[in-house]
């Protein structure tokens, strides 16, 4: 199995936070700023491109010859959605949507106290099929919304990767899938520790772009990382 680790594009919370340096103001789910719609096409067609002839041996750990992807998956907050919508329409797959791999502390907004969050219902299905038709949702997905719980504590995120990381490799683990899952930064560091069995924060940290790339290889019972937060496709103006 290959396994793409990809972030959303840049979200109006990335820009508020960006610009003020404060999250006074948050969206619980934000929709992709102008500039992570543009990051998003530049990504999805950076992921289709034909490629050029397979390198010497067969040893393609740059994607010379392309990506070849073969399933797409993203959360269901909004900012994945829409990157993940752009690269199913570029790639002809379908975009399936995947719960766990949303970002940690789930749907929330502040509440009064600056340290208390409130779980939010998030999305339900009627708006999914409004504003995504083409999302494949989970069965269990109603007109509940796809959150409707309490905040997701720290406790619990690592708990979740590692489930997470778990059905992926049930599903994908022993094929030669080229799989690709469209998620967030403070989720995505939870795989990659996870994955290499690396202590929580502060210890280690992993900057991840907006629409940055992670590879990650299952070979021979290995499992290797080919390239981290690869946002090369970008012109620097619009790496964020």
């Amino acid at each position: 199995m290959q396994f793409y680790l990809i972030r959303h594009g840049q979200s109006e919370n990335n820009q508020l936070w960006a610009e003020t340096g404060s999250l006074d103001g948050r969206s619980d789910d934000p929709e992709l700023t102008p500039l992570g719609v543009e990051q998003a096409k530049r990504l999805a067609q950076f992921l289709s491109q034909p490629g050029g002839p397979m390198p010497p041996q067969n040893v393609d750990s740059q994607n010379i010859a392309g990506f070849g992807l073969t399933h797409l998956y993203c959360s269901l907050m909004v900012r994945a959605v829409a990157t993940g919508t752009a690269v199913a329409q570029a790639l002809g797959l379908p975009l399936v949507a995947w719960v766990d791999a949303h970002e940690v502390g789930g749907m929330h907004r502040t509440g009064e106290q600056p340290d208390q969050r409130i779980g939010l219902p998030g999305p339900n299905r009627a708006y999914f099929e409004a504003h995504y038709p083409d999302l494949v949702l989970p069965a269990t997905l109603g007109e509940e919304g796809w959150w409707n719980r309490p905040f997701e504590t720290r406790e619990e995120r690592p708990d979740r990767a590692q489930r997470f990381w778990n059905d992926l490799l049930e599903r994908h683990g022993d094929t030669q899938d080229h799989v690709a899952v469209i998620s967030h930064g403070g989720f995505s560091n939870h795989v990659l520790r996870t994955i290499y069995h690396l202590p929580g924060e502060p210890e280690f940290w992993f900057g991840l772009n907006n629409t940055s790339i992670t590879r990650i290889d299952l070979e021979d019972g290995r499992i290797v990382l080919q390239y981290l937060n690869r946002v090369d496709f970008l012109p620097r103006e619009m790496i964020t």
